[in-house]
């Protein structure tokens, strides 16, 4: 039995809330094949192309992963866990602020934000003394 990505203890959390194929389009594969292919290209930090065959082809993975991430899927299920959880007293609210500064350097304090474009076309470069 090769590893899993995602526990099945998540995944019976996970599976309620994924998202139900309509009639107006091809079947998906499998949910959990195609969320355990994220998960690996994710947790290795690999590019797409390089997810393994197994859990289905890196397109049809990638193409699912931004759908669900342009359509809201992913920020509803986050919302959904985060609320099971916190009502189970599994999630600790506690925050931490980082109160650094990251200031500009003193060249680039004054320069012009016109255009965003090269600051010498503006007439400040190449006049006569």
């Amino acid at each position: 039995m090769a590893r899993q990505e995602i526990s099945d203890e998540v995944w019976s959390v996970m599976e309620p809330l994924m998202p139900i194929v309509s009639g107006r389009s091809r079947p998906w594969t499998d949910h959990r094949l195609a969320v355990e292919g994220m998960a690996w290209k994710y947790r290795t930090g690999a590019p797409w192309w390089d997810v393994p065959e197994r859990f289905g082809k890196w397109n049809s993975i990638y193409k699912r992963f931004n759908r669900w991430a342009e359509d809201g899927t992913w920020e509803k299920l986050l919302a959904e866990l985060q609320k099971q959880a916190d009502s189970l007293g599994k999630v600790d609210w506690v925050v931490s602020i980082d109160s650094t500064i990251a200031r500009v350097h003193q060249h680039g304090a004054t320069l012009p934000r016109d255009t965003g474009g090269c600051v010498e076309s503006q007439g400040s470069v190449g006049r006569a003394a």
